[in-house]
C-alpha cells in the first residue's frame, strides 16, 4: 500500500472498518471471498510453513475427515504468531526431520509446501495414538490401496522417523 499512496492506504482501512477486508497479521489483509477459500497461502501467513497431518491427509485423499484447522509444521525453536482466523494449529519438529518428504504442489491456486504421501503415512503411525487406530488404519489402507505407492520411499522415511519397526509390522499384516 506504500507504493500506491496514502489514499489507497485509508481506503484499506476503511474497508477493514466496514468489514470488507480482514486482517489476517499485521501487514497481511484478505476480503471474504479469499477466506472462504478451502485453502489459504500459507507461505504468506507462516513463511516456511509446511502443511502436515489432517490438512496434507485430506489434500492427499488419504482420509475422509475434514481438518478442523490447517495443520503446518514449523522449526522446533521458532516463534510465530497465528492469526485468529483461520484456525492454524502449529506442529514443531527438528530441524533433522522438518524437510524430509516436502514437495511443493499447487492447491486452490496457491503454490504450498506440503509433505508428500510416505511422509503423511509416516506421521499417521507416529502420531497413531494421538489421532486414533482408526484414522491411522483408513491412511495406511488407503495408501496401499494406490498403484502409484512407494513401498522402499515409505520405509526409508519411516526409518529416519524412527517408526521404521512399526510400519513393518503394519505391513505384515496388511499384505
Amino acid at each position: 500500500m506504500k507504493e500506491k499512496g496514502r489514499t489507497a492506504y485509508y481506503k484499506m482501512l476503511e474497508s477493514v472498518r466496514q468489514g470488507e477486508l480482514v486482517q489476517v497479521r499485521r501487514g497481511l489483509y484478505a476480503n471474504i471471498d479469499q477466506l472462504s477459500d478451502s485453502m489459504i497461502d500459507i507461505d504468506a501467513i507462516i513463511p516456511g510453513g509446511i502443511l502436515c497431518l489432517w490438512s496434507a491427509w485430506s489434500i492427499h485423499h488419504l482420509s475422509t475427515s475434514m481438518p478442523q484447522a490447517f495443520h503446518v509444521a514449523i522449526k522446533r525453536d521458532r516463534k510465530v504468531v497465528t492469526p485468529s482466523y483461520p484456525p492454524i494449529e502449529l506442529h514443531h519438529y527438528t530441524a533433522s526431520i522438518l524437510e524430509i518428504g516436502v514437495i511443493k504442489m499447487n492447491v486452490e491456486d496457491y503454490n504450498i509446501r506440503i509433505y508428500d504421501i510416505e511422509r503423511c503415512v509416516c506421521d499417521a503411525i507416529k502420531f497413531r495414538n494421538k489421532v486414533g487406530m482408526d484414522v491411522c488404519s483408513e491412511i495406511i489402507d488407503n495408501y496401499l490401496s494406490r498403484p502409484e505407492r512407494n513401498i522402499s520411499k515409505l520405509l526409508d522415511y519411516a526409518r529416519k522417523l524412527r517408526v521404521g519397526t512399526i510400519l513393518e509390522n503394519y505391513l505384515q499384516i496388511k499384505l
